[in-house]
């Protein structure tokens, strides 16, 4: 059976990939910050799931993800789910400056110690929620636009130290778009085109199992983004993208 380890498996798409992947018959090490929701889903399936709390904030996380590891018996897919993002067009540097640490520090902690895990085993599987914001900057979101560009060409770079390498180390980069989940505060602000996070979920668990090298969630996505690229400079500048 193998074995994935989700790093934010306690809300939102983190926790409905973890019940996607355990009705799949996966064995599960899950972590997050709330002891009390990974209990309650480590309890859903004891046998199954083993449960360690992860802070990717912290210095020690890398060091609490080699344990989780350890308790769960070895990794197969490493999947990293947690990340912070909100809009800030008043630009609040706390806010700026916490989502850059979320998805940038913490992102390197939890990416690098899985690479290195799997150099040293032989091979796995590296996967991360990343976003379709890394596409272009977004005026309602700098931080968090920044960061999962940032997150995007990280994973790009280990991909091909790995191929170079030839540590036969997979990567898979995942791009939603909105997802109605406690990151996004959906009564403050209007999202379009917002899904559902057990469908987000189950596609997700497909592309984990095939292997999928980058996927942009939902075909109106695809066709957003693919036009977002074309937009020139001066003209993306000039748009009012978000609320």
């Amino acid at each position: 059976m193998k074995k994935i380890i989700i790093i934010g498996a306690t809300s939102g798409i983190g926790r409905e990939v973890a019940l996607c992947m355990l009705r799949k018959g996966y064995l599960l090490g899950v972590a997050g910050r709330r002891e009390e929701a990974l209990e309650e889903l480590r309890k859903s399936d004891p046998e199954k799931v083993t449960a360690y709390p992860v802070d990717v904030m912290k210095e020690d996380a890398a060091e609490r993800l080699m344990h989780l590891i350890r308790l769960r018996g070895g990794m197969d897919l490493f999947f990293l789910a947690s990340g912070m993002g909100r809009q800030n067009p008043l630009l609040d540097e706390e806010v700026e400056l916490r989502t850059a640490e979320t998805n940038v520090s913490g992102f390197i902690r939890m990416v690098t110690a899985a690479f290195h895990y799997f150099e040293m085993t032989g091979g796995g599987h590296i996967a991360v929620i990343s976003s379709i914001a890394g596409t272009k900057g977004l005026g309602d979101a700098p931080a968090y636009s920044a960061t999962k560009r940032f997150q995007n060409t990280y994973i790009d770079a280990l991909a091909q130290l790995s191929r170079r390498r030839n540590l036969h180390i997979g990567f898979t980069d995942i791009r939603p778009g909105f997802v109605d989940t406690p990151l996004l505060d959906t009564n403050a602000h209007k999202y379009p085109m917002l899904m559902r996070p057990d469908k987000v979920a189950a596609i997700i668990a497909g592309a984990l199992e095939k292997r999928k090298r980058i996927v942009v969630i939902d075909w109106r996505y695809r066709v957003l983004v693919f036009f977002w690229r074309l937009i020139p400079r001066r003209l993306w500048e000039r748009m009012k993208i978000g609320n």
